[in-house]
């Protein structure tokens, strides 16, 4: 099951699907909470410079889920998503313990590891990165 066919089809599988997740909450820090909603939420979980942390995060989290979804610019916004996650697992969620449903980190520490694998494996055949990779050598797999 090592073929390049089975390992794309993988790669496109994850992207699409932590893609989906990283977007939703990014838009609902935007549309739900808003942004005042978000800055308020992450003073009450002490995150460092609220008002610049809420911002940031919901834009990497709207544009990474989005680069995700289409493989575009995978390695840049696997590693930011990467970061974002660890910020989110030691100043949020570690102390809760490992179940989300407790606060804890599970959740972070999923979307995290997945976000730094595609960083690492790139986007695979199925992507705009394909195609952009003749141009920018970073985004080559192979």
């Amino acid at each position: 099951m090592k073929t390049p066919l089975v390992r794309d089809l993988g790669i496109l599988v994850a992207r699409l699907v932590l893609g989906v997740i990283f977007l939703a909450h990014g838009l609902q820090k935007f549309n739900s909470w808003g942004y005042e909603g978000t800055k308020a939420g992450f003073e009450g979980m002490g995150v460092p410079a609220p008002a610049v942390s809420a911002f940031v995060a919901t834009w990497i989290e709207i544009l990474g889920g989005l680069a995700l979804i289409l493989g575009v610019l995978v390695p840049v916004f696997g590693v930011l998503l990467f970061l974002l996650m660890l910020g989110a697992f030691f100043i949020v969620h570690v102390e809760n313990g490992i179940y989300v449903g407790d606060g804890g980190f599970e959740l972070v520490a999923a979307l995290g590891a997945g976000a730094l694998l595609l960083a690492a494996v790139g986007a695979g055949a199925f992507s705009v990165d394909r195609f952009l990779a003749r141009k920018v050598p970073l985004l080559r797999t192979a």
